[in-house]
């Protein structure tokens, strides 16, 4: 199941106004973010979409895929199986505190440099 995904703006408050109302017809709606740096929206059953705006390098890449697994197991494999295929490394399988209490993931670089997380966020 997707978690969340990210993309990159060029224009973040522009982009916010238009998710908004976009989204107000779905009952989706701004979840929470960072003035000038992202913004998440709740989309329904625990998933996210954000954008994101950067003027250096980008926090991620221009999109960024996080799938939610069923273990920490999962995240584990899914990194070695990517690695495997051919993907480069961006965050071995790990706790990740800053973005919650039981957040363990890790993180790829597709063949297109796209950043792929696998994640789990329960105890």
């Amino acid at each position: 199941m997707i978690d969340h995904i990210t993309i990159e703006v060029s224009d973040l408050d522009k982009s916010k106004l238009f998710y908004e109302k976009a989204f107000a017809p779905l009952d989706y709606s701004l979840a929470f973010g960072k003035e000038g740096v992202f913004w998440a929206f709740d989309v329904g059953n625990g998933c996210l979409f954000e954008i994101q705006h950067t003027v250096e390098k980008p926090l991620l890449t221009h999109l960024h895929v996080a799938f939610r697994v069923k273990s920490k197991a999962e995240v584990d494999a899914f990194y070695r199986a990517a690695l495997e295929a051919g993907a480069a490394d961006n965050g071995a399988p790990g706790p990740r505190p800053d973005y919650g209490e039981h957040y363990y993931a890790c993180f790829v670089l597709d063949p297109d440099g796209y950043n792929i997380e696998a994640m789990i966020n329960k105890a």
